[in-house]
């Protein structure tokens, strides 16, 4: 059955106004059962969790379904699943508390592929021990990051990998099931940054081999909340810092101070409105999860084709890399116009795009492109069209057209 886009798009409020959003990486478009969701629970009487009364007893019934749908999102165990405002937030507060017990000579190892938030924490973290900090390279044509080199940057001293199951930057998706087993092998730890991979098709903490997993929901249609799964009996091994009268339990001791309540109720909203995604997919929410993720990632694959096709035949645009495996994200510059003058071309005709190094700061800076403004980057969703992109690549020719006397 065809993608039926046009009910898609219906679900997205936002999409009336008439924008072109290829900025999906950076944040999606809310999805209207997540608005509606949201403001329900923010008009019902609500109280700080509590069983002794029914708007207590709601606020706990809003964390517990949260936790359940993010668990059915990865693969998860709902009790290993910590909620919290940002995946940045969330990686600081394990770097920090697995950073406590590194001593001289341990190791983690990073990588320059990666958005900042899954590599600073880590570093800082390793600098405090008194850790070495070891860094995984990506190949510079095409984006790819080798798994081949694990086996030589993890040794007995490694504590722990981070590396992203997808780049925010150019869409690589590496290896993540082998650069783990790696890993796992002298006994150490991995954590994935899924938030580029996890809205673009099905995921599974233990396929992927990951100990700890984040994704924010923001980038899966949801509200500006984001979880870290990992195996319950894992985070009861992990002691934060946290104030003393705050649950020792597991996974509440790693959720610092009362949480977004009605932002709770979005995440749930969200995760049964990707479940929906395809109408005919039955079961249970993680089968129908699975079957419409894996139906959007098919159609989203089809305009990624159409769009790396007709930029590929505009000259004067210049693709960044060309991973095989890669999500629907693409980054280019436009020779003769910096890439904030590229997205303010484009945004005055209507088509919303990122521009700079997008927090893939290694990335950038390896690549000799931050001085110059990074790249500009088209990310695809699944509300996005054919149209759409033909559009922007429309706005691109006229732009590399012109690109030499817009220079400046």
């Amino acid at each position: 059955m065809p993608f039926d886009i046009a009910r898609t798009r219906a679900a997205y409020p936002a999409l009336a106004e008439g924008f072109v959003h290829f900025d999906g990486a950076g944040g999606t478009q809310t999805a209207g059962p997540v608005i509606d969701a949201v403001s329900a629970a923010m008009r019902a009487a609500t109280g700080n969790r509590s069983a002794a009364f029914t708007p207590g007893r709601r606020s706990l019934e809003q964390v517990t379904t949260a936790r359940a749908a993010v668990a059915d999102l990865l693969g998860a165990e709902p009790d290993g699943v910590v909620l919290g405002p940002s995946a940045t937030a969330l990686t600081y507060t394990l770097a920090r508390t697995l950073g406590a017990g590194w001593r001289p000579g341990d190791e983690v190892v990073v990588s320059r592929l990666d958005h900042d938030a899954n590599v600073r924490p880590w570093v800082q973290a390793a600098e405090a021990a008194g850790a070495t900090v070891r860094w995984a390279e990506f190949d510079r044509d095409t984006g790819e990051l080798p798994a081949g080199q694990y086996a030589d940057l993890v040794g007995e001293r490694t504590r722990l990998v981070a590396v992203t199951a997808g780049s925010n930057a150019v869409g690589t998706v590496p290896d993540v099931a082998a650069i783990a087993k790696t890993a796992h092998a002298v006994g150490a730890l991995v954590c994935v940054d899924g938030v580029h991979a996890v809205p673009h098709g099905p995921t599974d903490l233990a396929s992927l081999g990951a100990d700890f997993l984040v994704t924010s929901a923001y980038k899966w249609s949801g509200p500006h909340l984001a979880a870290m799964a990992a195996d319950p009996a894992r985070w009861e091994r992990l002691r934060p810092a946290k104030l003393l009268p705050s649950s020792d339990a597991v996974p509440d001791r790693f959720e610092f101070g009362t949480p977004s309540f009605p932002l709770l109720a979005g995440v749930a909203a969200a995760v049964d409105h990707l479940a929906g995604l395809d109408p005919t997919a039955t079961g249970t929410r993680r089968e129908r999860l699975r079957a419409s993720l894996a139906a959007a990632q098919a159609y989203e694959e089809s305009l990624l084709d159409r769009l790396l096709a007709g930029l590929a035949a505009l000259p004067g645009v210049r693709v960044l890399a060309a991973p095989a495996r890669r999500c629907p994200t693409v980054s280019f510059r436009v020779d003769g116009l910096s890439p904030a003058r590229t997205q303010a071309a484009l945004g005055a005709a209507g088509c919303c795009l990122s521009a700079g190094d997008y927090y893939a700061y290694e990335y950038f800076q390896a690549l000799g492109l931050r001085d110059s403004g990074g790249a500009v980057r088209a990310s695809i969703y699944h509300y996005n069209t054919a149209d759409e992109v033909d559009r922007l690549l429309t706005e691109l020719g006229r732009l590399a057209d012109g690109g030499g006397r817009m220079a400046g």
